[in-house]
């Protein structure tokens, strides 16, 4: 494949600290010298240093991380680069537990030969905000850092792995505490605790003479504290901008293994690039994500994101995106955001707005972003009228306005008392008619049986499995997607039943299989539709043969459709 090719464009010229609240100060023994950049030579090896409470960290930054360029011509400067305020974070909705451990999904980018295939499993993922790895991702802990005498500093890089343990044990003792009061053995002062904290979450509002609610993240009640903060950085050689870069690619090195680190670091240091970082005071890094601009063509790449694997379920991933599409859209021309992901990072993305759909022409983006096998593009766009971290407050006011609409000409609202009918210490089966409000309600029997049939077939969960099952497996690549006719004239002469992945989960989310059987028979389709038009020798008859053999061991853990095996071992 092609590599593909990147043009620089930079953002417009802003000053950050109306938005992140922070006034940047530029340390000079943090800076290149004029002389180094004239001749085009960012050593750097230069030292960064931090200072903690009771420590001094010395650090290097890795030799990956230079930016090409022959004069100072090439370089952005920091405050030409950077766009408008602060920055604030991608963020997992709290609505549900699920959505950090979506983003714990993400997307896999690399360049040359070796680094064009999306490579399948977790550690993968661009956003993989969800992986096992240890904590020495964040600030320092790294082959390009070399961290002295930090041991006291709370905040240093080299101490955050250590803090981490120590909150991963709060949080055993937590859960303790959490199983004690359950059992009625914890004592009031806990639970009062526990009060206090919950009413940290509530916002109550007042509408149309009704009480409202809505609940606010954790991570957006640390920001709120002051325990955290969201930075807009890149590479402008200040002292705090280079230490958090170097957690940030410390975390992307660490939460995406599979990716070159060379390829990380020379991204995330790259001045073309912008990032937005979730920092704990005063410079812990937990989690970020790095884009590249494309102001002209009205959109940003997506390249890294991921948030600390002992960080999860805080709502950072949610909250970190609102940030970015607020500050973005409020200080550039940059209306839509593209992104790859595989198939572990779909799930998040499409909870942060984004979708399959890619509506802007090839022209504007094609040749611009990384292009890869086996990932999914997906885009974002933006709504101009909307501020996304007010996004919550948002919903609810749209939610009472529907409910006043609803109560306007339904009686739904209308509370009737309880029925006596069942004090009685012997009682006939009463009528649902009988019942005050139902029949007003629209209630018939009819609905009824509907509501009681279940809306899909017991066999749904075991394909939804077995395709999951094909569409994360390595050997999937040549069957994602329908064959094309302009590049393969023939194919559709010779293979009469065409099928491949993507048609499967279409057939399968409009319930179009209704047997077992007859998923089986599309699934064989495919496999034999490869071999018969493909010779022995060639990638794809071997392919098809390991996804075939994973898909019957996986339809063995399904002892009620052993029936269906002989379907795909007849060739």
């Amino acid at each position: 494949m092609a590599q593909a090719k990147r043009k620089a464009d930079t953002l417009s010229p802003v000053p950050q600290e109306n938005y992140t609240k922070r006034a940047r100060k530029a340390d000079d023994s943090g800076k290149s010298s004029t002389e180094d950049q004239k001749n085009g030579n960012r050593n750097v090896d230069d030292d960064v240093t931090g200072e903690g409470e009771d420590s001094k960290t010395k650090e290097k930054l890795p030799k990956d991380a230079a930016v090409n360029g022959d004069k100072a011509d090439d370089f952005v400067d920091a405050e030409e680069h950077l766009p408008k305020g602060g920055m604030k974070t991608k963020e997992v909705d709290k609505e549900t537990a699920s959505e950090d451990n979506d983003a714990g999904e993400g997307v896999v980018k690399s360049e040359g030969t070796s680094g064009k295939q999306v490579r399948n499993g977790k550690s993968n993922v661009k956003g993989e905000i969800g992986n096992d790895n240890d904590n020495d991702n964040e600030n320092g802990s790294d082959d390009d850092m070399e961290n002295q005498d930090d041991a006291s500093n709370e905040g240093s890089p080299g101490n955050h792995a250590e803090d981490a343990g120590e909150n991963g044990d709060n949080g055993d003792e937590k859960e303790e505490e959490d199983e004690k009061q359950e059992d009625g053995e914890g004592g009031g002062e806990d639970a009062e605790d526990l009060d206090a904290e919950e009413k940290k979450k509530l916002h109550c509002y007042q509408f149309d003479g009704y009480t409202y609610t809505y609940q606010d993240r954790p991570s957006v009640i640390e920001e709120r504290e002051g325990k955290i903060e969201f930075r807009v950085v890149n590479n402008d050689d200040t002292r705090d901008n280079m230490i958090v870069l170097t957690g940030l690619k410390n975390i992307f090195q660490k939460q995406l293994p599979e990716m070159p680190k060379a390829y990380i670091a020379r991204l995330v240091y790259d001045r073309s690039h912008v990032s937005i970082a979730v920092v704990r005071k005063p410079l812990t890094v937990v989690g970020g994500i790095t884009i590249r601009p494309f102001e002209s063509h009205e959109f940003a790449e997506i390249v890294f994101c991921a948030i600390s694997s002992t960080e999860q379920v805080r709502g950072y991933g949610a909250h970190l995106m609102n940030h970015l599409k607020d500050y973005v859209r409020s200080t550039t021309k940059i209306k839509y955001f593209l992104t790859y992901a595989d198939n572990y990072a779909i799930g998040y993305f499409k909870k942060q707005g984004f979708t399959k759909e890619i509506t802007l022409p090839k022209k504007v983006w094609m040749g611009y972003i990384k292009d890869y096998e086996g990932g999914t593009l997906m885009q974002c766009s933006m709504l101009p009228r909307i501020r996304y971290l007010d996004s919550p407050k948002i919903l609810s006011l749209q939610k009472a306005a529907i409910l006043r609409k609803i109560r306007s000409i339904g009686r739904s609202h209308i509370v009737h008392k309880g029925l006596e009918h069942f004090k009685q210490e012997s009682f006939q089966p009463l009528n649902p008619f009988d019942i005050p409000g139902l029949k007003e309600a629209g209630w018939t029997r009819e609905m009824d049986d509907l509501a009681q049939k279940p809306k899909r077939g017991p066999h749904h969960i075991a394909m939804l499995t077995i395709l999951t099952e094909m569409q994360n497996h390595p050997s999937n690549w040549p069957f994602l997607h329908p064959v094309n006719r302009t590049e393969v004239p023939d194919y559709y002469e010779v293979i009469k039943e065409p099928m491949d992945l993507s048609t499967m989960e279409v057939k399968l989310e409009n319930d179009a299989y209704e047997t077992m059987e007859d998923f089986v028979y599309d699934c064989s389709l495919i496999f034999n539709n490869c071999r018969q038009y493909n010779g022995e020798n060639t990638t794809f008859y071997k392919n098809a043969n390991k996804l075939e053999k994973a898909v019957i061991a996986k339809l063995k853990d399904f002892p009620e459709y052993s029936s269906c095996l002989d379907i795909l071992t007849k060739k």
